[in-house]
């Protein structure tokens, strides 16, 4: 975002549960100075503000495209399904937090006048995030694409049984592996389901991707991080109902010797946050790491 936006989309989470009073300051606030609030119809309609009040937009393609800002009221899981679409149109995003852990959404929700009108005035600051593009492939022909902000996870499906995969990277074999799965993680997804599973934190400026199995049957596959620029390339050998998803937000359930490729998105995320945020501050605070200094 260059200089003050003048047309900002807005975007509330799926269920509507806590949205209408947080939803309806912020409308009225890019209305008082203003500026052209979009929202998609579902959004809309869970403010308390008289349907003319913002310009409906459907889909997503359209709410985002020609935006100079993108608003997100919800958790980090609304965040991720605009995510991607944001990346796409050059559009940054900032996050209202109604969630739980918001790692993504850093602005509260209580607070939203002061620090969203703080953006809005230019106090803020600009921090671009790797995203994933992953391709399916059949007999060496493409069958599925999307993209992903968090991780692109390969695993079994609801029968139960391990899946058994081989990775390359860069065209370089690496190892087999039976196991639940295997995650590819961005910096950004490196506190969601890699962490869970054992893998590590990755600061968000690091240029890296985590591949992080899940619980291996040889416990010396471990997590490794590779160069962003990495190419991984991941071979279903042998798993009954194995699926593929990106962010938990798109799926596709792939057959024995399908292959998964895996790079960086051509297009970052641009993530916005106020004055004086701090990641390892949100690291403490959502971790309930140790406070001491000393």
């Amino acid at each position: 975002m260059n200089g003050k936006p003048q047309q900002v989309a807005v975007v509330a989470k799926h269920d509507g549960m806590g949205v209408a009073g947080p939803l309806t300051q912020i409308i009225r606030l890019l209305k008082s100075r203003g500026l052209t609030v979009r929202a998609d119809e579902r959004s809309a309609g869970f403010s308390n503000e008289p349907p003319h009040v913002v310009a409906p937009r459907e889909p997503m393609d359209s709410l985002l495209e020609g935006a100079d800002l993108a608003v997100v009221v919800g958790g980090d899981g609304t965040l991720l399904g605009c995510a991607r679409v944001a990346a796409r149109h050059d559009v940054p995003v900032i996050g209202v937090n109604l969630g739980h852990l918001g790692f993504l959404t850093d602005l509260s929700a209580d607070s939203v006048q002061e620090t969203l009108g703080a953006v809005l005035d230019g106090r803020y600051t600009k921090e671009s995030r790797i995203l994933l593009e992953g391709e399916v492939e059949r007999g060496g022909s493409p069958i599925f694409r999307s993209v992903a902000l968090n991780d692109v996870v390969v695993s079994r499906g609801a029968m139960g049984t391990m899946i058994e995969i081989s990775i390359e990277v860069d065209g370089e074999f690496v190892y087999s592996a039976r196991a639940d799965g295997l995650i590819v993680a961005t910096p950004t997804g490196s506190t969601a389901y890699a962490l869970s599973s054992g893998g590590p934190i990755l600061q968000p400026s690091l240029p890296a991707i985590a591949l992080v199995p899940i619980s291996p049957h040889t416990l010396s596959n471990r997590p490794i991080a590779i160069a962003s620029t990495s190419v991984v390339k991941i071979r279903l050998l042998h798993g009954k109902n194995a699926r593929v998803n990106f962010d938990v937000q798109a799926f596709f359930d792939p057959a024995t010797d399908d292959v998964i490729t895996i790079r960086a998105h051509p297009k970052p995320l641009t993530l916005l946050h106020p004055e004086g945020h701090s990641y390892f501050a949100v690291l403490r605070n959502k971790l309930h790491w140790n406070e001491r200094t000393s």
